[in-house]
């Protein structure tokens, strides 16, 4: 029995109806209402004691929660929370709250409004059907002198919707409308206006990355109208033909033909721009109005020179295939070394968003450098390591690799050759060029919604830097320079190689981790998988094993790529690779499909699920064990990072008292490694190790995501069914691991 003070069950309790309307009137910091499976709840005590942060609970504030808090699979206990904070219930009816909230939020389904009978009655239904629909228009603008912001207004308030600016709208939240208006102006030079930068930048981004499914905006519908002067020929209206392309490759229907204002009156067929937006305003109402049309169109069409672009398989020529122009190779042998990026493989590489550095390297902005400056999440290396992800550099000195990988995300639109013959840039020119390129490419992250402040801030202090961008930057002459300046610049170092330049690993300098790229287990797998240029790859790669069991001054890491149907078979023989090179932690991923190319022939069904990657994980452990029950070290399964589908073994020296020691002290790194260059003392791995969190611990109900971070996870019924089938499976096998860990 619980005291007298204790508070009563709910059922027990008289709870009032509350409408939405009152509700939306609490969302300051002194007062958080929000509604929780019919409850009107109280959250204003409760935020700071969420375990999932006080954000993602601020952020519920005056809106229906229900969707969200059953996408997180709470657990009873939580709804027993839930219900002891409840102060009411939820009226969804009082006072016209379906108006208000369906600008709340824009998708939530209305009560059917009761009509008097006959045909007077049906048709008010059909007609309020109709005005419904229209609400669930989202309008978005980009303007810069305030003109598509006033034909963004005007169409809104023709369809009684909202118009709302890029810069005020979350590209995130793009899967989640149904229809969506763009209107977006374009600078002379072709760039969109400041107000539509991040968002175009968004789309781009997220249509050449690998790890964006092709197919997110698939249940979006959307209209493009596009604002320029076709005096300036080579650009006009660039900005909205962009967006048009990556809305289309990122699944989104177009369901109305593309409009264009021209401020150029002498051609403007309507006389004049504002005519012409009139016209196809009109025509989509009467689209929109027709909902037996609402059919997506053909995919937009694009021109021979954006489709080059596009392309980046097309115009690249291999360094080993050169075949037809070996007279030009000859004339470049007598002039001296050629640059390594021709001009084709640069505009390639630049369509895909690298910034390019000199005449053989380059930097980008990972996506997950974006999502923790916005508090939503770092990536694996935050869980598993503990770098600040704001603050890594994702760089290469070398765009050249010595692979044809058939899970490469880049499809192979970077140069490829067995060695070194190219141009070189000096190592200071790169390190510098990297990280002022990468800061210029923060600073576009300035105004973008959610962005902290304070993240923004640090994030132009580069801590980390990942060397696994593209290419193998082992390759580079002067890759022990590049480490060298890197760490003088308190910088940590992450370099990752494919295991086919055993020589340069056996000279490489201390640095903070070492990864080498294991993707296949035996020697016909291995070519099948990674396709190398080498006719020895296989005794070069055995030869690197063995070169990384004698760098005891570095974290040393096995990166294991599962591709389901191609390398999840020999458990056992990746356990033979293990005695080669005794890695202190082995990182296990399953392959995200990359979409369709030409360089590949994987798909979908080629990405593991996360519980079969841990299954993977939890056998490698297992067999090592019994292969070699008397060494010296064993491994067990340390992290995980669900949101990457992602795991870490750890070799169990790394397990203090019973507490993982994954994380990395960098600090004291670059004091070790300060003192190692002025005196050429030794130093260890373990000499900078430091606690693992325990939400990052392998089996937390965390699954490695940070709880100060806010998870914005994919919504709509298949994500969440995915979510409950995955969980459903997970559950069985995750169960009998963690036993096996504990």
């Amino acid at each position: 029995m619980g005291s007298d003070h204790s508070a009563p069950e709910t059922s027990e309790r008289q709870l009032r109806p509350i409408s939405l309307a009152e509700v939306m009137k609490h969302t300051s910091s002194d007062s958080l209402w929000t509604v929780v499976n019919g409850k009107v709840v109280d959250i204003t005590h409760y935020v700071e004691k969420h375990p999932g942060g006080k954000g993602i609970l601020a952020k519920m504030a005056g809106k229906d929660a229900s969707e969200q808090f059953e996408a997180f699979h709470h657990s009873e206990g939580a709804r027993k929370i839930a219900l002891d904070l409840a102060i009411g219930n939820y009226d969804p009816v009082s006072d016209g709250d379906e108006q208000k909230q369906l600008d709340a939020n824009g998708s939530t389904a209305q009560p059917a409004e009761k009509e008097p009978g006959g045909e007077g009655g049906k048709g008010k239904r059909k007609e309020k059907a109709k005005k419904d629909d229209f609400r669930r228009v989202k309008i978005l603008y980009g303007s810069q002198r305030g003109q598509g912001k006033r034909y963004a207004e005007g169409l809104a308030k023709t369809l009684d919707c909202k118009a709302v600016s890029m810069d005020a709208f979350d590209p995130e939240d793009l899967p989640t409308l149904k229809t969506v208006v763009l209107i977006c102006s374009t600078y002379t030079d072709g760039s969109p206006p400041k107000s539509g930068k991040f968002f175009i930048q968004w789309l781009s981004d997220s249509l050449h990355d690998w790890r964006v499914d092709k197919k997110i905006l698939s249940s979006t519908k959307f209209a493009v109208f596009g604002l320029g002067n076709s005096v300036y020929t080579d650009h006009f209206n660039s900005a909205a033909k962009t967006l048009e392309s990556c809305l289309c490759g990122l699944g989104a229907q177009k369901i109305y033909p593309s409009g264009v204002a021209d401020a150029n009156v002498a051609r403007e067929k309507s006389g004049d721009s504002d005519s012409g937006f009139k016209d196809w305003a009109q025509g989509l109402l009467d689209h929109l109005r027709a909902p037996n049309k609402m059919k997506s169109l053909p995919k937009a069409q694009i021109d021979n020179k954006e489709q080059k672009q596009e392309n980046p398989d097309e115009g690249l020529v291999d360094l080993e295939d050169l075949g037809a122009v070996m007279a030009k190779s000859k004339k470049d042998a007598k002039e001296g070394p050629r640059e390594m990026l021709t001009e084709s493989l640069r505009k390639s590489l630049t369509k895909q968003g690298y910034k390019l550095i000199g005449s053989h390297s380059g930097v980008k902005l990972c996506r997950w450098t974006k999502a923790m400056l916005r508090g939503r999440g770092g990536c694996y290396k935050h869980s598993f390591y503990g770098i600040s992800s704001y603050q890594c550099m994702e760089t290469t000195p070398s765009l050249a690799c010595a692979n044809k990988c058939v899970f490469c995300w880049r499809h192979h639109s970077n140069p490829v050759g067995k060695s070194w013959k190219w141009k070189m840039d000096d190592a200071k020119l790169i390190v510098n060029g990297a990280i002022e390129k990468h800061q210029k490419m923060i600073k576009q992250m300035k105004g973008v919604p959610g962005v902290k402040p304070e993240r923004y801030k640090e994030a132009f202090t580069v801590k980390h830097c990942a060397l696994s961008l593209v290419g193998e930057p082992i390759m580079y002459p002067q890759i022990n320079e590049f480490l060298g300046l890197l760490h003088e610049k308190k910088i940590s170092s992450f370099l990752v190689t494919n295991a086919q330049f055993p020589d340069r690993v056996k000279h490489l300098n201390p640095c903070t981790q070492l990864y080498v790229s294991i993707d296949a287990a035996t020697k016909d797998t291995l070519k099948a998988v990674d396709r190398p240029l080498h006719k020895d790859f296989w005794e070069r790669f055995i030869g690197s094993l063995k070169a990384l069991k004698q760098k005891a001054s570095t974290r040393t890491v096995y990166r294991l790529t599962l591709v389901r149907d191609w390398n999840m078979q020999d458990v056992k023989a990746y356990v033979k690779l293990l005695v080669l090179g005794l890695p202190l932690l082995i990182e296990i991923k399953g392959v995200t499909f990359c979409g369709d190319s030409k360089a590949s022939s994987l798909t979908i069904k080629n990405s593991p699920f996360h519980h079969e990657v841990c299954t993977f994980g939890q056998s490698i452990c297992d067999e090592y064990a019994a292969m070699f029950p008397d060494a010296p070290n064993k491994y067990q399964l340390a992290c995980e990072h669900e949101h990457s589908n992602c795991i870490l073994l750890a070799d169990t020296k790394l397990k203090v008292d019973g507490k993982w020691q994954t994380w990395i002290n960098y600090e004291k790194f670059h004091s070790l490694y300060q003192e190692w260059k002025e005196t050429g003392k030794e130093f260890t791995a373990f000499d900078y190790m430091a606690a693992t969190p325990s939400w990052a611990v392998y089996g937390a109900a965390e699954q490695g995501f940070d709880p100060k971070e806010e998870r914005v996870r994919k919504k709509g019924k298949k994500a969440k069914q995915k979510r409950l089938e995955e969980a459903k499976i997970a559950a069985a096998q995750q169960s009998n691991i963690i036993g096996v860990v504990s």
